[in-house]
């Protein structure tokens, strides 16, 4: 992974960059960020700048490492001998040694990547960083560094630590090892221990604008302009999660139904508004026999309108994200709503999306929703 691999982020690259240009490396870095976000892909960047043997040195301050030395290619598959990995497995016994190869491909894929999917990709439940992970660490550690500079233990998702392994590792952070650097990735910072935190350098990650996830999908998924803009808005900074819509989601044909979904969404509050039962019957049987996933996907950007909505209503303009034409839609649709029907609204999608979750018959929970959403609309005027 390289830093010129991650849209965006330029004075957190900026700050890595210059820790290691004048050598004032602290030995636990704190990788703090959303889920989604790059912390993961910053610190492996970061990782392979420390051991790369040409850094690439350039006026702006971004610098980056080769990608065509010895180091840099081992990192590229993530089997440099001198990074060690940790991240949540299953039970006690099991260490991440047992699911390397699996992390990789999973890493390798998208280094935006979240818990859950980790779970899923390896069929765990719950996850968790067993104290066998400090013991292995400690024998890794007491070697010296086989090929670069420095040995890498890159923690991923710490929040995940046992107590006992985090006591353990806290021992090492005292006292750490000549040449050796903790790089500790979270989405939940709060969940570690206060002495781990003490002594770690927080390294703040913010989360990806709309503008930058848009960007990253039409660069590295081929999507359409209009299409990436709707996923980014839906996705709100969670890179990880736009990705993932574009894979169950993909694009429809032009004018079949869902394939926009600002257009269907007006479309539904039009015909609520007029109360047309017919149409919105036959809407009803379109949704479904929708996926669960594209319904899903449609509720979901029905509550982030309903959001936003709620936002213009109570003139907090410049938090709005929508593009031009929604924004219009939003004013001219908010002067029917009160704040009290938009919290109706927001409360009966997320019951919606309960409902839908656990197999209830889509084509009720579609009317259900229409005929609520008639009443309030057309008492909001």
């Amino acid at each position: 992974m390289q830093f010129s691999e991650i849209i965006g982020h330029n004075d957190t690259k900026r700050a890595l960059i210059r820790a290691v240009q004048t050598n004032h490396l602290a030995h636990a870095q704190l990788f703090d960020g959303p889920p989604g976000s790059a912390n993961l892909a910053l610190a492996l960047a970061f990782a392979t700048f420390v051991n790369c043997e040409d850094r690439q040195e350039s006026g702006d301050g971004l610098a980056d490492s080769c990608g065509r030395c010895a180091s840099c290619l081992k990192m590229q598959k993530l089997v440099h001998p001198d990074l060690s990995i940790i991240f949540p497995v299953a039970g006690s016994k099991v260490t991440s040694e047992t699911l390397m190869a699996d992390f990789r491909k999973f890493v390798l894929e998208h280094p935006y990547r979240v818990l859950d999917e980790w779970l899923a990709a390896v069929s765990i439940k719950q996850g968790n960083i067993p104290v066998e992970e400090a013991r292995e660490l400690m024998g890794k550690l007491s070697l010296k560094a086989y090929e670069g500079n420095y040995k890498i233990v890159l923690i991923w998702c710490a929040e995940n630590l046992h107590t006992a392994t985090a006591n353990a590792l806290l021992k090492l952070l005292e006292e750490p090892p000549a040449q050796t650097l903790f790089l500790l990735v979270t989405n939940q910072a709060d969940k570690l221990l206060i002495t781990i935190l003490s002594r770690t350098q927080r390294v703040a990650v913010q989360n990806f604008t709309d503008d930058e996830v848009t960007t990253h999908l039409r660069q590295h998924l081929n999507l359409p302009e209009k299409r990436a803009r709707q996923l980014a808005y839906l996705a709100d900074g969670n890179l990880s999660e736009a990705i993932r819509l574009s894979e169950e989601e993909p694009e429809k044909g032009e004018g079949e139904p869902g394939s926009d979904r600002h257009s269907w969404f007006a479309e539904w509050m039009r015909l609520c508004y007029r109360q047309d039962l017919i149409t919105l019957v036959k809407q009803a049987d379109q949704f479904d026999a929708m996926g669960k996933e594209k319904q899903r996907g449609l509720l979901d950007y029905s509550l982030n309108l309903c959001r936003d909505l709620f936002l213009w209503k109570h003139g907090v303009n410049e938090l709005l994200r929508l593009p031009d034409e929604e924004r219009t839609f939003v004013e001219n649709f908010g002067k029917v709503l009160t704040s009290e029907h938009l919290e109706s609204m927001v409360g009966q999608l997320n019951e919606a999306v309960f409902h839908i979750e656990r197999n209830v018959r889509a084509k009720m929970v579609m009317m259900d929703l229409s005929l609520s959403f008639s009443s309030l609309i057309r008492n909001g005027k």
